[in-house]
């Protein structure tokens, strides 16, 4: 029930990204036309809370989006002593068609942050497969005074990309963390930070690879 509320929630446009067709350099291919099927296994976290978060797959396979609606760190004034750091851990299932495996090539993350001057905050993502000892983490930092929109995007080398295996099933994990430090600003100021939008949900876009598995 909660993945189906989740997937019925996604936002009707992705402003997907084209990837490098194929190149027989790296053995990355053209997107399979078969459509791929993500579904959310579990939700965790303080900055996704239940029915919050919500993802939809690009027509063409080259991009899924999460979208958030409740992702807020904040620090001074009144706020909870413990809403400075907000977290969503994102465990993903991915049925893709036969004969192919995917990696994450880069993630773009957006959000809006109002950091009174002395504030920073920062946008931390993880990124690991189930059951690999591999895990990319990228963090991005904001210094205060600011008072607009934010985008920050992770970007993974061609030959660094961390391949899904192939014929078996590995969940996706996705870490994603909003961090506000009050730092030196005046004393009961508040500085925050968001993953979403005073208008509506806010997109975190992730752009897939693809390759062709070895025939067995």
């Amino acid at each position: 029930m909660a993945g189906a509320m989740l997937l019925s929630g996604a936002i009707a446009a992705l402003f997907a990204t084209a990837l490098p067709a194929h190149d027989p350099s790296t053995g990355i291919v053209d997107p399979p036309p078969d459509k791929i099927v993500i579904k959310v296994a579990t939700v965790n976290g303080s900055g996704c809370p239940q029915g919050t978060a919500a993802i939809a797959v690009s027509p063409d396979n080259t991009a899924f989006t999460v979208t958030y609606s409740d992702y807020l760190a904040q620090v001074g004034g009144n706020s909870d002593p413990t809403a400075f750091r907000k977290n969503c851990q994102l465990n993903l299932t991915v049925a893709v068609p036969g004969g192919f495996t995917y990696a994450i090539a880069s993630a773009d993350y957006r959000g809006f942050a109002s950091l009174k001057a002395g504030a920073t905050s920062t946008e931390k993502a993880s990124y690991y497969f189930q059951g690999s000892p591999n895990t990319a983490s990228i963090t991005h930092p904001f210094r205060g005074p600011y008072d607009d929109n934010w985008q920050a995007t992770d970007t993974t080398e061609w030959a660094q990309l961390v391949w899904a295996p192939c014929g078996v099933q590995r969940n996706f994990n996705i870490n994603t963390e909003l961090r506000v430090n009050a730092g030196t600003s005046a004393p009961g100021s508040t500085s925050f930070m968001t993953m979403d939008s005073t208008d509506g949900d806010i997109s975190t876009i992730y752009h897939l690879a693809w390759k062709e598995c070895p025939s067995s």
